[in-house]
């Protein structure tokens, strides 16, 4: 992964109408969350589409409460997503080969939330390009 392109998925929507935008942006605006600190320190991999990511050991609670409530603003406003249990990941490589064995340790890596993006993803040949649609602040 390029470092541009690093980040944290809240909740994936896959593809919006474009007429749906504003309805999209009105639903993060609604969401009031709180800023906290998050450590990435475990490397992980998915054999089932061979990805190896960055998760951290312990949630904090203003991670998951953010995405319980942008999940509830956007059921609101009558967006389709996949609704499964919220687990925090960074894709570091993809089209990754390992076995079964544990990956080596990973340094802990910090990342101070102070906000959230609404993010268009486009592929491309280099793998995607992402582009901020709309940022919204947390307390």
């Amino acid at each position: 992964m390029r470092a541009d392109t690093l980040h944290a998925t809240l909740v994936f929507l896959g593809d919006v109408e474009v007429d749906r935008l504003e309805a999209l942006q009105l639903a993060a605006q609604e969401v009031s969350g709180k800023s906290f600190d998050v450590v990435f320190d475990t490397a992980c991999y998915w054999g089932h589409n061979h990805i190896i990511y960055a998760a951290p050991s312990m949630v904090p609670p203003q991670l998951a409460q953010l995405v319980h409530d942008l999940e509830e603003r956007l059921y609101k406003h009558h967006f389709r997503f996949d609704v499964h249990s919220y687990k925090p990941h960074i894709t570091l490589f993809r089209n990754a080969q390992w076995s079964d064995e544990p990956l080596p340790e990973m340094g802990r890596v910090g990342w101070r939330a102070r906000d959230f993006v609404l993010m268009q993803s486009a592929p491309d040949k280099e793998g995607a390009n992402y582009r901020v649609m709309g940022r919204f602040l947390l307390r």
